[in-house]
């Protein structure tokens, strides 16, 4: 399936990242996309969605001026399943090789 915006305005996950020391002294990079629950559009597929960001909240996401955990912890809410649509694709998106077009052409019902 694939999970679109009506306006198909590209969007944002929220994320957490870091770097740590290893033990052997090299550096690792660490990347975590947050969840929350599912939407009406998405409880039928999953119970968990990624925090969804538009415009205004990845700004705000990524303000690094903003530290504290209240105001940030407002944006992990589901996206409104009205600003956004799914429809069936191919099951050539199983595979990490296929970066087709294909990919999100929808098909029949």
């Amino acid at each position: 399936m694939r999970f679109v915006l009506k306006s198909r305005e590209p969007f944002a996950f929220a994320g957490l990242w870091d770097s740590w020391q290893k033990p052997d002294g090299g550096e690792l990079q660490s990347y975590a996309i947050i969840t929350t629950q599912a939407n009406d559009l998405l409880k039928p597929v999953h119970d968990r969605m990624p925090v969804m960001l538009d415009d205004l909240t990845q700004k705000t996401w990524l303000d690094p001026e903003l530290t504290d955990p209240r105001i940030l912890t407002v944006l992990l809410q589901p996206f409104p399943s009205d600003l956004m649509e799914a429809y069936d694709v191919s099951t050539l998106v199983n595979s990490p090789a296929s970066d087709l077009p294909e990919c999100v052409i929808p098909i029949g019902d």
